[in-house]
């Protein structure tokens, strides 16, 4: 018998995304544009595709906004 290989498929680059895109930076000051996660303190994500929601990469927390 022949065995069939699966097709593979082709996985995007990843976006490299440089520190200073995360930060808002006014005078002395720097603010992080986005919500730190209540459960372990890491950097959410947001995704707005679908429904609207904040994702943890860490911890896997989360939070969906209100509809």
């Amino acid at each position: 018998m022949s065995q069939v290989a699966p097709q593979q498929q082709k996985q995007k680059p990843k976006k490299l995304r440089m520190r200073s895109e995360l930060y808002d930076v006014s005078g002395s000051a720097a603010k992080l544009k986005n919500r730190k996660c209540p459960r372990c303190g890491s950097v959410m994500a947001h995704h707005s595709s679908g429904q609207p929601r904040w994702v943890c990469g860490s911890c896997s927390f989360t939070d969906y906004a209100p509809k």
